[in-house]
Order: structure tokens, then C-alpha cells, then sequence
């Protein structure tokens, strides 16, 4: 596709017009007033999501514990990128999420970081790539590549990102801010609403759960001792 064009297609400001004959591949968020709202009623497969917030994406996980249990199911990594902390191996367990399927990698460069995202994306070994792109800045061309890694697969990839790349072009399908407690902004969404708030209730949690939002975890420098999620 034409390079211009497909900027323009990826714009927040182009509508696309729903073609019924195009049937988008989504996961089930876990929460009901969530799915009607996107596009797919779920998670996009096969399509990179941005989750944009101002502490690292750490106050979201709680967001995707629904769909990584179920993920879980397919026996396939679930990848965590450069996760500036390491997820509290009892709380994942205790949704149902097999530790032993969590994979941490921690690149070492910004060309590292990009090149295993792109690697995980293209692997039919992992069910879910999380990644953690801090506060830089990327390039449009850069983003484009991950999500032509992902398009094709059945992944689940999330990209977190800093909230103030919410004023730059991105070519995920579908972009989220995480602006207070249980309340989700959609941001952007291919073939869907655009600019509003979903709150988020507690008639979807699970009872005898954990409902936590932010997963309990070790400092970076302790990383090494979380012995449950070494690869």
C-alpha cells in the first residue's frame, strides 16, 4: 500500500466504513460494557494496541488479566518486553495464568528492543506480546514495522507507551488512554467509536479473585530472583 495513503488511512480523524465482509479476529476482553464498544466486541488480533498512561502501563495489567488467563489455555509464551518490574508471579497464578508460559526479555538497546518485539510478533510461539516502549519517541516507520510483524497472526500485542505520545500518528488499530481508576479512553479505534470514556464496573470482576489493577512487583534490580518467570 502506498506509504501516504496508509497514513492517511491511520489517522484519528479518517472514518472507514465497515465492510461486512471483513470480519475482524478479536479476544474477549473480560469486561461486557468494554466489548460492545470496540470494534470486533474485543481485543484486536493480528493488530498492535497502544495503552498510553503516565506510570508505565503498571496500573493497567489489570486491564489484560481476563485475556491473558485465557490465553493461558493455548499452552503458547506470553512475552513481557522490557517490563520496567516483574510481575507478581502469585497473582497471575492465582488468575489462572501459567507462570511457567511468561517469558521476560530485557533488551539492551533501543534496536534490540524493537527487533524482539518484531521477533515475538512473528512467532507462532507466543500467544501475547506485552512491551514496554517507555517514554521515547518513535518514528511512524518504526511502528508501521511491528504492526506489519503482527498483521497475519493471531497475537495479542499491547504496546505501552507514555501519554504524551497520544499527540503523534500511530499505526495501531487501536489506541487507549488510562486516564483514572477503571475508566478507559478510546483514543483511536480502526472501523470504530472514537473519543469516549468506558468506566468499567464491578459486575465483571471475578469473585474470590484478585481484582488488583496494579500488579504487586519486584524493583528491576531484583528481577533475577523471580526465579517463576526466568526463561
Amino acid at each position: 500500500m502506498n506509504t501516504a495513503i496508509d497514513q492517511v488511512i491511520q489517522r484519528n480523524d479518517t472514518w472507514l466504513g465497515r465492510n461486512t465482509a471483513t470480519v475482524q479476529r478479536s479476544l474477549a476482553t473480560g469486561y461486557r460494557k468494554l466489548d460492545e464498544q470496540l470494534y470486533g466486541n474485543g481485543w484486536p488480533l493480528g493488530n498492535t494496541v497502544e495503552l498510553l498512561s503516565d506510570g508505565n502501563g503498571l496500573g493497567a495489567m489489570g486491564l489484560f488479566l481476563p485475556a491473558m488467563e485465557q490465553l493461558s489455555q493455548q499452552g503458547r509464551w506470553q512475552a513481557f518486553i522490557a517490563p520496567p518490574y516483574t510481575p507478581y508471579a502469585p497473582l497471575l497464578e492465582a488468575r489462572g495464568i501459567d507462570v511457567q508460559q511468561v517469558l521476560l526479555v530485557h533488551p539492551q538497546s533501543r534496536q534490540d528492543l524493537l527487533w524482539s518485539i518484531e521477533q515475538a510478533l512473528r512467532s507462532s510461539t507466543c500467544s501475547a506480546v506485552f512491551a514496554w516502549l517507555g517514554a521515547a519517541e518513535f518514528r511512524y516507520s518504526e511502528l508501521r514495522k511491528l504492526q506489519l510483524a503482527a498483521a497475519g497472526s493471531d497475537v495479542f500485542s499491547v504496546l505501552f507507551r507514555a501519554r504524551q505520545a497520544a499527540h503523534n500518528h500511530a499505526p495501531a488499530a487501536l489506541r487507549l488512554e488510562m486516564k483514572e481508576y477503571r475508566r478507559v479512553h478510546i483514543l483511536k479505534q480502526r472501523g470504530g467509536n472514537q473519543y469516549l470514556d468506558v468506566n468499567l464496573g464491578v459486575e465483571d470482576d471475578i469473585p474470590g479473585q484478585p481484582q488488583l489493577w496494579e500488579l504487586p512487583a519486584y524493583p528491576a534490580a531484583e528481577s533475577r530472583q523471580a526465579s517463576a518467570f526466568s526463561a
